[in-house]
């Protein structure tokens, strides 16, 4: 599994400490993790609305198969995440959280409340909660004995979200060009879409805006 790691400019000063977190969480796992920012280094602003897109972009053209990300809330992330194609981001805040997401809800991102860290110890809540999420295979159920329904609904829940939302290529030329562009000018993210992503519909559209 890739996992990519998404913040706003807001959360610049945490992105490390989230990429340490994740990474110690994930240990002993077949995962990869890409940081994808934005990193204290990275001059520049960026709106969670914008890594929303970002996460959008990485999820719909499959170069990575999971993003962690959030804002200081988690909750506008999460319902940012949630408004992009192809994306299930559930709103973490606690061990217990991550875990039923990940054996339920059977998502691909989730949105964590980075706020929270700043508290004595908050950075330990973090790795816990990414420990649970990643503790088993996502989608097996739980409580086993309800499994099969608690699945039934969570596919249910992915088909209505595919047939009310558009696909990204019909909605990429239609967001304003100040809000897509920067995200497509970071050169690091813009590449590693092209090159890991395996849908040609959407590198074509990517390639147009940018051209």
């Amino acid at each position: 599994m890739k996992i990519g790691i998404v913040n706003a400019s807001s959360q610049r000063d945490k992105n490390r400490l989230i990429e340490k977190e994740l990474l110690a969480a994930v240990k002993g796992h077949s995962m990869e993790v890409i940081n994808f920012g934005i990193t204290d280094q990275e001059p520049g602003n960026y709106s969670y609305i914008q890594m929303a897109i970002a996460t959008s972009l990485l999820l719909s053209s499959g170069a990575v198969d999971f993003v962690v990300t959030g804002c200081s809330s988690g909750t506008g992330m999460m319902l940012a995440c949630n408004g992009m194609p192809d994306v299930v981001c559930g709103y973490l805040a606690n061990p217990t959280d991550a875990y039923l997401f990940g054996r339920i809800n059977d998502g691909n991102a989730i949105s964590f409340p980075f706020g929270s860290i700043d508290g004595w110890a908050g950075e330990l809540n973090l790795r816990y909660t990414l420990e649970k999420l990643f503790a088993e295979p996502f989608g097996i159920g739980y409580p086993l004995a309800e499994a099969d329904r608690k699945l039934a609904d969570t596919a249910q829940l992915k088909t209505l979200k595919k047939i009310a939302q558009k696909s990204l290529i019909t909605v990429l030329p239609q967001l304003e060009q100040s809000l897509l562009l920067p995200v497509l000018e970071r050169p690091f993210f813009y590449e590693y879409v092209v090159k890991e992503g395996n849908d040609q519909g959407l590198k074509k559209v990517l390639l147009d805006l940018k051209s």
